[in-house]
């Protein structure tokens, strides 16, 4: 009869009631119910850490920042919606992959700056006054041009005009049109200082 009154009235509890329990009493600030949940939880935790990471060092770090969150956030857990120790993995689970992407992100923005290094610098004003100047230099070197020779490299090349057109807009003969826009060309070149 003395055995049937020492059995247990029902299911034993489970591994994870004593975790839960202690999980409760971190939430109230109890340092020494922490120690026994860092003892229960280390690692498990570190063990999926590290197989998300892969790197020892990068692992062993982020399991002390779940550990962390554990001591900060207990009053968080919920055991209606899972066990201490699913609450915990999740956690962990939850860092890791915050870290992977972290690292990801820290990777690429090294690579764009690598590629922004290589560029060379634009600057805008300097482009725009060599602009300039290119255009004085061109209007001077249409200047020297005979008449005839500017209205057609002026319609050929800013007008987009074919010889042909060039030729019937003028009522020259399409000859006259090529030899004209060959020696204002020419002329173009050697002002311009272009080497063919």
């Amino acid at each position: 009869m003395r055995a049937a009154e020492s059995s247990p009235a029902g299911p034993p509890p489970s591994p994870d009631a004593g975790l839960e329990a202690r999980l409760t009493e971190v939430a109230r600030g109890d340092q020494s119910a922490f120690a026994a949940v860092y003892d229960a939880v280390s690692g498990p935790v570190f063990g999926l850490v590290r197989s998300v990471l892969r790197d020892p060092a990068q692992s062993e770090e982020v399991t002390q920042e779940v550990l962390v969150e554990v001591w900060r956030t207990a009053a968080r857990f919920r055991p209606d919606r899972g066990s201490a120790m699913t609450w915990v993995m999740t956690l962990a689970h939850r860092r890791a992959v915050d870290r992977v992407r972290s690292v990801a992100a820290g990777a690429a923005r090294e690579h764009k700056a690598a590629l922004l290094d290589q560029l060379p610098a634009y600057d805008e004003v300097t482009e725009q006054v060599e602009t300039r100047l290119e255009q004085q230099r061109v209007r001077r070197c249409l200047r020297s041009l005979t008449g005839l020779q500017r209205e057609a490299v002026a319609l050929a090349y800013y007008r987009g005009l074919t010889y042909r057109e060039v030729a019937q807009l003028l009522t020259v003969p399409l000859g006259t049109v090529k030899t004209r826009l060959r020696d204002g060309l020419i002329r173009l070149r050697d002002c311009l200082g272009v080497s063919v």
